[in-house]
């Protein structure tokens, strides 16, 4: 039996707010044992050559200190990361983009 390596998950359920219950097994978590226990969980589809790139650029300009929106979307620009589309980013287009990626 051959097996097929993905990088996401196809059955990824869509994220429900947790609902207190004081009984067991009965919440929003699924049962151990009972759903087979994928690598990566939470991503839709594999995450695309931008995708990579643009996670990359985040991880050094969070590591120059930028905390602060302006601050990640002016060290962007300044590491030369562009948007998928070329432009250089600004706070609104910067909070656009990370909520398009976070659906």
């Amino acid at each position: 039996m051959s097996q097929v390596s993905v990088n996401f998950n196809p059955l990824l359920k869509p994220w429900l707010a947790p609902q207190p219950n004081n009984v067991a097994g009965k919440g929003v978590i699924e049962r151990p044992g009972e759903v087979e226990n994928f690598a990566w969980q939470t991503r839709k589809g594999e995450p695309t050559q931008y995708e990579n790139d643009f996670g990359d650029a985040l991880e050094k300009v969070f590591a120059e200190g930028a905390l602060q929106l302006h601050e990640v979307s002016e060290g962007l620009n300044r590491v030369g990361f562009r948007s998928a589309r070329g432009s250089l980013w600004t706070p609104e287009s910067l909070a656009a983009e990370l909520h398009a990626l976070a659906e």
